[in-house]
């Protein structure tokens, strides 16, 4: 399985963002999918900081 470039990570952490202000009124699967994309952007930050170095 291929590393995900950091546009990857920032691209799917904002998709699961729109995901989750669709699910309003299903408040357990919104607070997952936000947590989903919490991991997507501290691994786009990774994947920044390991470029620099």
């Amino acid at each position: 399985m291929a590393v995900p470039t950091e546009d990857q990570a920032l691209a799917n952490a904002a998709r699961l963002l729109e995901r989750a202000e669709i699910e309003l009124t299903n408040l357990p699967l919104m607070a997952r999918l936000e947590g989903l994309a919490d991991s997507w952007r501290a691994l786009a930050q990774i994947l920044h900081e390991r470029e620099r170095i």
